[in-house]
């Protein structure tokens, strides 16, 4: 069964090598072998996960190189439970993708370019929940920004370009750092290994080992979009393609919170930055939500919710109980599932109007009500209403912040409550504006894009009155994909698509986007249903965590 734990990683890989040397030839093999790599992984994960939850932690050292010189791969419940809802996610937004590409008449560059950067990230992603030591770490975290980066700006447009530029440099300083910290690890403890780390790191100086722990902190933070370190996020994610953003805002913030988790259980029990962290997570909390409030785009109001719902998971981690630790994973879980569903949504709502501007949006519920289902569910469990996965997940912090009692982890719980109030507020006022209220004059039948949050919706007006000698203008904007907003007839083509290039606007819209979009609502209800083994296994997972003796002995061997 141990053989079995570099898969994940391994098939991506593999599969990119033989996508690029096929090149943009034989189209719908290469939609296949996607789609059959990322199911393959997904049954790998599954696999994977049960064999950790029957018989504890999976160890490979590869190469059969012993700690500390081999890479170690290491599966546990946490590990196993992470690769399968990232595997899920990850497969239905593939198949979303390819509905986009097809629908946009793109024979090429979703496969020469998309899918092989797609497939690495999945690869990093894959790599990032198996490291067993703190260079594989860094190695999956440089893998999946090589990739994030092509995603981002693929097509090449101004605003994506510039988006991008700004992800990659903050991902560069937090790539320096973390480089550091290994560098200062390695000296104190002559090993970079979890396990190996977990033993020699207490006999390590009180004031050493605290250093320690903050840099890696602030290089999970910025990962994971805990303010102060977040104001990268919101203008990065949502001038991406709709797949790219779903995937980001669904797995790769996620991964800075799995990097925490592990560390903090596993390299600094009993940790003595609690205050601190909780104290990021009742920031993240409040700011992310207030800027959700502020927000009339869809996407920018999904991107704040993403900051101020990252404090639930930090709030858990900061507790370090049983029942807290327990309650994050379970969050975990839920938020990649919800999150990237929301932005799914997202994607269609501006496949078919051209926009997710809020004041352009309305009548939806009566025009597409498939498309209003899809929303409302996945936002009511964002807004964890009972008994859907969001309520679980947020009862249960609550529930370890109230056994607590401490001043921080009562002031938690207040946040926590308000945080979900005003999220409900958010959903309800997105889907009064874009699904409830009827549509507003003039946007009947026409479809817009938007390159950006930052274009002037007032430029609109100018256009009417502008004559033809302006059409060259218009058209040199709609070629750079900077900038200007244009109305355009439902099914014309225009600027600022899936790849920068062209977007198809459609009353009717793509059933591959439509099946995987309620693929993920469905997956969002399962952890409903499944709500009593899913918070068995998190317990179980939590208390694994906690002892570290298991994945201690799975690693060395004693």
């Amino acid at each position: 069964m141990n053989a079995l734990v570099p898969l994940p990683v391994l098939l991506p890989l593999c599969v990119t090598g033989l996508k690029l040397a096929i090149g943009p030839r034989l189209q719908r093999f290469q939609r296949f072998i996607t789609l059959a790599v990322l199911a393959a992984v997904l049954v790998l994960s599954v696999i994977l996960m049960v064999a950790a939850d029957r018989h504890g932690p999976l160890s490979v050292h590869l190469g059969d190189f012993a700690p500390p010189i081999g890479i170690t791969l290491v599966a546990d419940r946490l590990a196993g439970l992470m690769l399968t809802v990232s595997s899920a996610v990850t497969l239905l937004v593939n198949l979303y993708s390819l509905g986009q590409g097809m629908a946009d008449r793109d024979d090429q560059t979703p496969v020469g370019v998309f899918h092989p950067a797609y497939l690495i990230l999945v690869a990093g992603v894959s790599c990032t929940f198996l490291a067993g030591d703190l260079v594989n770490l860094y190695v999956s975290f440089e893998i999946m920004l090589v990739a994030s980066f092509v995603l981002l700006t693929i097509g090449g447009t101004a605003t994506r370009i510039r988006a991008g530029s700004t992800y990659v440099i903050i991902s560069l300083f937090s790539s320096v750092l973390f480089l550091v910290a290994i560098a200062m690890t390695y000296s104190v403890a002559g090993t970079v290994n979890f396990a190996q780390l977990a033993g020699r790191l207490q006999e390590v100086p009180a004031g050493a080992r605290t250093l320690l722990e903050a840099m890696l902190l602030t290089v999970f933070a910025i990962k994971a979009a805990v303010f102060p370190l977040a104001a990268w996020l919101p203008d990065s994610y949502p001038t991406a393609p709709a797949p790219v953003t779903a995937v980001f805002a669904g797995l790769l913030t996620k991964v800075g919170v799995y990097s925490m988790l592990r560390t903090q259980t596993l390299l600094f029990p009993g940790h003595r930055l609690g205050d601190v962290l909780m104290l990021a997570a009742l920031a993240s909390m409040v700011v992310g939500i207030l800027g959700a409030v502020a927000q009339t785009d869809l996407k920018r109001v999904l991107s704040f919710t993403l900051i101020s719902h990252i404090g639930y998971m930090v709030f858990g981690i900061a507790l370090a109980g049983r029942g807290s630790i327990s309650g994050a994973i379970v969050y975990v879980a839920h938020h990649i599932t919800v999150q990237t569903t929301l932005f799914l949504v997202a994607g269609l709502v501006e496949r078919r109007d051209g926009t997710t501007e809020l004041t352009r949006l309305g009548g939806l519920a009566k025009s597409a009500p498939l498309l209003a289902v899809l929303f409302f569910v996945p936002a009511m469990n964002l807004g964890g209403i009972p008994p859907l996965s969001g309520f679980i997940g947020k009862l249960g912090l609550m529930r370890a912040g109230i056994d607590d009692g401490g001043g921080w982890a009562w002031a938690l719980v207040a946040a926590s409550a308000t945080t979900s109030l005003l999220t409900l507020y958010v959903m309800a006022k997105v889907w009064n504006l874009a699904f409830w209220r009827d549509a507003p004059p003039g946007t009947e039948g026409e479809g817009r894009v938007l390159e950006s949050a930052e274009d002037d919706p007032g430029d609109d007006d100018n256009d009417d009155n502008d004559d033809s000698g302006d059409n060259d203008k218009d058209e040199e904007a709609r070629a750079s994909g900077a900038g200007r907003s244009l109305p355009v007839p439902a099914g014309a083509v225009v600027s600022a698509g899936f790849l920068g290039q062209s977007i198809t606007t459609t009353k009717r819209l793509p059933w591959p986007m439509l099946v995987a979009t309620g693929a993920a609502v469905a997956l969002g209800l399962l952890y409903t249903v499944l709500g009593g083994p899913l918070t068995d296994f998190t317990d179980a997972a939590a208390a694994e965590l906690l002892a570290r003796t298991p994945y201690i002995e799975a690693v060395l061997g004693r």
